[in-house]
């Protein structure tokens, strides 16, 4: 069974290999991941996705007023395409929610269709470009979604 639970420091081995294996060219460092779980509850949502007994996926959330950040949503290879992302995102919104968040923006490469297709399935909507942002002539797709908090 799947949990989406808060991420530690003793799961950065775990996220490191996930990370180094999806992103060769733009890894995020350890101290990257080490800087946002520093700033967890002042202004970061951090998480990881566990399916037994080993993390199969992770996400950061960065929130400032009535705004947020996805930072980072990663699935494991071997793991893609099982509903993992999925549930990630509903934890990332869950947590927008409980923040207050009217806004959730997030930055996704051009060459990952199967990222655009399910933000956009969650309503992301794609607002803006940024050209070459990944480097090789990878664009980055800037995505909105508002969110109607009760």
């Amino acid at each position: 069974m799947l949990e989406i639970r808060p991420m530690t420091h003793a799961d950065l081995d775990q996220v490191l290999a996930i990370e180094i294996d999806l992103f060769p060219i733009d890894t995020w460092s350890e101290e990257l991941f080490l800087g946002e779980l520093a700033e967890v509850s002042i202004s970061r949502d951090v998480s990881v996705a566990v399916l037994d007994s080993q993390i199969v996926g992770y996400a950061s959330f960065r929130y400032v007023g009535k705004q947020g950040d996805v930072n980072t949503v990663a699935v494991a290879k071997d793991q893609q395409g099982k509903g993992i992302g999925t549930s990630l995102m509903d934890w990332l919104e869950s947590q927008a929610a409980l923040r207050n968040v009217r806004e959730i923006f997030l930055e996704v490469r051009s060459d990952n269709d199967a990222a655009m297709k399910l933000y956009a399935s969650r309503g992301y909507e794609r607002i803006d470009i940024r050209r070459n942002y990944y480097g090789n002539t990878i664009d980055a797709n800037i995505m909105r979604k508002r969110v109607a908090n009760v």
